[in-house]
């Protein structure tokens, strides 16, 4: 079972180039910090503008420098199944444990062709799957009962679920009776998710503030809502100005302040403007985090 705060790791760069050295740094800082996982090479971390090689050898750095202590979950999901299975297959290789496969966006398959889809990948290897929900990016939803079949390939162990809708963990769990992983893919209904049955959250701003993530969803499992949601209050303002333009370059503007790594972002990402970066240093400042 894959639970509590995952982050949704930003993918770092020097001189244009993947920048290894602050990747271990940043693994072994939310290890300290008491991240429960890390998600790399996902769309935070730029997937998008990885070329194979890089998109590979993220994911074999964050698991060598984890060595095991917390779970590796890699992003590896493609509009294109031969290269969903690809991903698939080479984040099993550097030992990923788990890989995460968004819908196919582009192609804007049926809710058969997302079954068949999903069903490649799963037949092609062994590493367990977590499914990626977010139809504000792709355009197609996995529907309840379409996430239902999915989940039950032996090795579907669970969901990212950035749908928005609230009701999804209860509408999905009443037609899923295997052990399966609820993650919120949303900062900011990550608590409301939790209540609704979820039991965790794949996250962008434990890039920023992973104690006060992890404390967060530590109460949720504890059904102490009272302090998540006490916790969430005092994240929001953080939450949304990291959203304020264009992810990822505010929180890796964020993270920047923290002296993990620079803000650079490949394009066509661009730099924020500074207001926005006022806004995100303000929230920090007040959290505590600088």
């Amino acid at each position: 079972m894959i639970e509590g705060s995952l982050v949704a790791l930003v993918t770092p760069f020097r001189n244009g180039e993947v920048d290894e050295e602050a990747i271990r740094s940043m693994v072994r800082w939310h290890i300290d910090q008491g991240t429960d996982g890390i998600v790399p090479v996902g769309t935070t971390g730029e997937s998008a503008t990885l070329d194979v090689k890089e998109h590979s050898r993220v994911t074999e750095i964050v698991v060598e420098e984890t060595a095991g202590e917390i779970p590796i979950v890699a992003g590896a999901g493609s509009n294109d199944t031969r290269s969903a299975i690809y991903n698939n297959n080479r984040a099993q290789e550097v030992g990923a444990d788990a890989a995460l496969h968004v819908a196919g966006y582009y192609n804007r398959p049926s809710q058969e062709g997302l079954i068949k889809h999903f069903e490649a990948v799963h037949a092609a290897s062994t590493i367990p799957i977590i499914i990626y929900n977010i139809p504000p990016r792709v355009i197609v939803d996995v529907l309840p009962d379409t996430m239902a079949r999915i989940a039950t390939l032996p090795r579907v162990i669970g969901v990212k679920d950035a749908t928005g809708d609230l009701t999804r963990p209860l509408r999905e769990g009443m037609l899923i009776d295997t052990e399966f992983s609820f993650l919120s893919g949303d900062d900011g209904t990550a608590v409301a998710y939790n209540a609704a049955g979820g039991n965790g959250c794949i996250s962008v701003t434990a890039n920023v503030a992973p104690a006060l993530c992890r404390k967060m969803q530590a109460a949720c499992k504890k059904g102490d809502f009272t302090t998540a949601a006490g916790i969430q209050k005092r994240l929001m303002p953080l939450h949304l100005a990291l959203f304020a333009e264009p992810s990822p370059a505010g929180v890796k503007y964020a993270v920047s302040l923290l002296g993990l790594c620079n803000e650079y972002c490949r394009l066509p990402i661009v730099p924020l403007s500074p207001g926005t970066k006022s806004a995100i240093k303000e929230a920090m400042s007040t959290l505590g985090l600088i």
